[in-house]
């Protein structure tokens, strides 16, 4: 899955223009920045720190710094070494440079310099080869937790992992790492001594097996800076300029390595929000960029407050949240200010349950899909993966596209992988290939080697699995449009090699399909529209967070989510987790002040709320849309169900069934035939339990049959026909007929 954002290579109009070909000269890389940009660009010299808050544009004015400085002969390519915290922020930003016509500047995360740097320098520092890196180290967490006679579930395994990371790039030693917990008011996910015991029994196998993890990379180059001083003079003598995207992120490990990259230099820049900073319980502060005038008194300082991304309503009701927000990191909040044209109110709906909400949201996206925002463009934002499930089920109820970011990487995708080999031996042997031979444009060669892979000018209908592999061909043929749009003269050979780099960094172009992800990974993406959901008090903020300090991180949580929303911006809540659940949850304490009707829960909330983002009405589309109905209970044993699957079947799973096994049989096989014709998973059909809930009851009527959860209006009209002639025992010559 990639994320559903226009092609990061590319700069968007929204960040101040496209660039074609490169500038002509030094001064021509400032047009189109705005003053703040254009300050930030021009300060070559001493320590530079820039403010910038969501949507301001802050990698063009970074990039475009870069480039100036490059074009003007005040820094060579060579010697700059950007730094940031994801491998498609860094690809992006090479892209920009290369645009601007900086090429050869190197932009790096932290961990990927930092293993460059180490793989060449330990020969000379230790000795040997490098030790072999790690790629998972949750096998080895494992392995020792059983050796110290600690059984951890899976929950657990994950969570100690999370947790032996924190005390690496906060460097905790096993033996602190106890102390370290309570003085960080951290809560641990088992006693203390006992993760304090797996992490030292997890150093002491890496030892003895010759590994090393991605943490160590971090630790072992500091340590070889710190002892020998001929390296780290010589890698100073090759990066003389530092550029360090998200500082707010630094960790404290990080931060060491950039001070022993620096020295006793300031040719730094860093750009950072203290707003957007996220990422705390991986050890990352926003310390060292509060501090940073501290540190470096003499440091320019540059506020990028124009917001590029957001409408003015989305700007709103983003000001407003933080107007409320305390602590150090909100004292130095920025006011943004949107640069775009006016557009809808934020939408704040109240469902009365989960499955009501899902329903509602997904109905809205058809809506915006209908309206022509293009599925790509509309993300479904949760505090917690585990809520994706019924929003997974709602969108493929109401036939919507879509894709779950953290899915199976892009390039990694068969289909991807077979049009990078056939894209390849066409730029190898394309004079031998007839199918080029009247085709002279890239795009065009890329349609044509494309469409022997199954690429058609018109996608097919419906979703699944051939809908996901022409998606996927569509967005290399986007690509190649875009890369030829960026540099008219590109050859076949030269979208390959850009390929090759974008798979390396795993830079994805955009698929289309509505995306469903967590707010921590949709961090530094944005899209059309945007729907916040499951904002209530236990999820938002996080019920494990206790402290002030925990609390202002989930409310900038919230407030990132906000700020991903270009022009739609949804935000819902239900007050119940089931149908005829009580409804005993309440809104987000995030939003008191920021809604009609409701009251800031401080004075400086309630200013916000008299001036700052309550535009715009709350819908109660669970009370006004949807009758209430009574608890569902097991229709065996009498039970009050709480689980979905269960309450589709209207029995608990381990009550016995009365199912007719030949007719779910029949309806299973009708729904494979029903999901090759229409293209679709089978899924989005009917589900299993839906067909066993049919199967269980053999509806005689529209109204029984309509009265099975997950048999809407919509699969009624659609479906309902066919399944009451099968449940009926009729032929299924109907059942079969094309619609």
């Amino acid at each position: 899955m990639t994320a559903a954002t226009h092609s990061s290579l590319f700069p968007r109009e929204s960040d101040g223009g496209q660039i074609v070909t490169p500038p002509r000269d030094a001064d021509a890389v400032l047009d189109g920045l705005d003053p703040e940009q254009r300050e930030v660009a021009t300060a070559l010299h001493g320590p530079v720190c820039v403010l910038a808050g969501a949507g301001t544009g802050k990698t063009r004015a970074i990039t475009h710094r870069i480039a100036y400085g490059v074009r003007a002969g005040i820094l060579q390519p060579a010697s700059v070494l950007a730094v940031t915290f994801t491998n498609r922020a860094a690809g992006e930003m090479r892209g920009r440079l290369r645009q601007l016509g900086a090429g050869g500047v190197q932009a790096r995360t932290f961990h990927s310099a930092a293993l460059r740097q180490l793989q060449f320098f330990w020969p000379k520092a230790v000795g040997g080869e490098l030790p072999r890196l790690l790629d998972r180290k949750v096998q080895l967490v494992a392995e020792s937790a059983a050796r110290c006679r600690i059984r951890l579930d899976r929950n657990e395994l994950r969570d100690v992992t999370a947790e032996i990371e924190w005390a690496k790039v906060t460097q905790t030693v096993p033996a602190d790492y106890p102390a370290a917990v309570a003085k960080s008011s951290r809560e641990a996910p088992r006693d203390a001594a006992e993760i304090g015991q797996i992490y030292g029994m997890y150093e002491q196998l890496k030892r003895e097996r010759s590994v090393i993890d991605f943490e160590d990379v971090l630790l072992l180059t500091v340590g070889i800076l710190q002892d020998r001083h001929d390296i780290a003079d010589q890698i100073r003598r090759q990066y003389q300029h530092f550029v360090v995207d998200e500082y707010q992120d630094v960790s404290p490990l990080q931060q060491r390595l950039l001070d022993l990259w620096l020295g006793d230099r300031e040719s730094l820049c860093v750009v950072g929000d203290a707003s957007q900073t996220i990422y705390s319980f991986t050890g990352a502060t926003p310390d060292h960029l509060l501090n940073f005038r501290t540190r470096h008194p003499s440091a320019t300082v540059v506020k990028l407050v124009r917001d590029y991304r957001s409408t003015p309503q989305v700007v709103h009701l983003a000001n407003g949240l933080l107007n409320q927000a305390r602590g150090r990191a909100a004292e130095h909040r920025l006011e943004l200010i949107s640069q775009r044209e006016p557009g809808p109110e934020p939408v704040r709906t109240e469902y009365a349950d989960e499955p009501a909400e899902a329903e509602g949201t997904a109905r809205r996206i058809r809506d915006l899909i209908a309206a022509g925002v293009p599925a790509g463009e509309i993300a479904v934002l949760y505090r917690i993966n585990a809520q994706s499930e019924v929003f997974e089920q709602a969108l493929a109820d109401a036939g919507v596209p879509y894709q779950l970011r953290g899915a199976e990487r892009f390039f990694e995708r068969q289909e991807v992988r077979e049009a990078g080999a056939a894209l390849r031996g066409a730029a190898r042997f394309g004079g031998n290939d007839s199918l080029l031979d009247d085709v002279v444009e890239l795009p065009s060669q890329v349609r044509a080697v494309l469409s022997t892979k199954g690429w058609t000018t018109e996608p097919p209908a419906g979703s699944g699995a051939v809908r996901d592999r022409w998606e996927s061909l569509a967005a290399l043929v986007r690509l190649a449009e875009d890369f030829v749009r960026a540099k008219p003269s590109a050859t076949l050979a030269d979208l390959v090699a850009e390929l090759d780099e974008r798979a390396a960094a795993q830079h994805a172009p955009t698929v289309q399909g509505v995306t469903l992800a967590s707010l921590h990974a949709a961090k530094g993406l944005e899209w059309d529209a945007v729907f916040l959901v499951g904002l209530t008090e236990g999820m938002m903020p996080i019920t494990y967070a206790k402290t002030d300090e925990q609390i202002e991180e989930e409310r900038r949580l919230l407030y990132v989510g906000v700020t991903r929303a270009r022009s739609h911006l949804s935000l819902s809540w239900a007050l119940s987790r089931s149908p005829g659940g009580r409804a005993s949850r309440r809104v987000t304490r995030f939003l008191h002040g920021l809604r009609p009707g409701s009251v800031a829960s401080d004075a400086r909330g309630a200013r916000a709320g008299a001036g700052g983002g309550a535009g715009g009405t709350v819908e109660r589309a669970g009370a006004t849309r949807r009758k209430r109905r009574g608890p569902v209970l097991c229709r065996v044993c009498g039970k009050t169900l709480t689980d979905a699957g269960e309450m589709k079947l209207m029995r608990c799973e381990d009550c016995p069934s009365d199912m007719d096994e030949a007719l779910y049989e029949r309806l299973r096989d009708w729904r494979a035939g029903q999901a090759e014709r229409l293209s679709q998973p089978a899924f989005c059909v009917f589900t299993d339990k839906t067909l066993m809930a049919i199967a269980e009851a053999v509806p005689a009527s529209e109204g029984e049959l309509a009265g099975i959860s997950g048999v809407g209006s919509r699969k009624l009209d659609r479906f309902g026909a066919d399944v009451l002639a099968i449940c009926a025992g009729e032929e299924r010559a109907e059942a079969d007929r094309d619609s």
